[in-house]
C-alpha cells in the first residue's frame, strides 16, 4: 500500500489531525482542505481513496470511514459513530451507503 504521505505533505497531514483530535470535532471538508486534497489533481485524489479503501473493493463503506484518519497516520484516532455517519451522508452522493471515488 502507498503512504499518505508520499502523496500529500507529512506536516499538513500532522496539522489537520491536531486540529480534529477531540472526538465530536471532525469536519470533513476542513480536514480535506487542511492536508491540501483540494489542491490536489484528480490522479492524487484517486491514490487517497485507494489508500482509505482498505479492503479494495472500490467504495469506500461505513466501517472503512470509522478509521479514515488512520489512513493518514496510524495513531489516527477512531471516529465517532456520529462523526462517521455524518460524513457518510454528506459524501454518499447517490444513497448506496458507501462512497466511490467519484462519489
Amino acid at each position: 500500500k502507498m503512504a499518505m504521505s508520499s502523496i500529500l505533505n507529512a506536516d499538513d497531514i500532522k496539522k489537520a489531525l491536531d486540529a480534529f483530535a477531540v472526538a465530536g470535532s471532525f469536519d470533513h471538508k476542513k480536514f480535506f482542505d487542511m492536508v491540501g486534497l483540494k489542491a490536489k489533481s484528480f490522479d492524487d485524489v484517486k491514490k487517497v481513496f485507494t489508500v482509505l479503501d482498505a479492503d479494495n473493493s472500490g467504495f469506500i463503506e461505513e466501517e472503512e470511514l470509522k478509521y479514515v484518519l488512520k489512513g493518514f497516520t496510524k495513531d489516527g484516532r477512531d471516529l465517532t459513530d456520529t462523526e462517521t455517519k455524518a460524513f457518510l451522508k454528506a459524501a454518499d452522493k447517490d444513497g448506496d451507503g458507501k462512497i466511490g471515488v467519484d462519489g
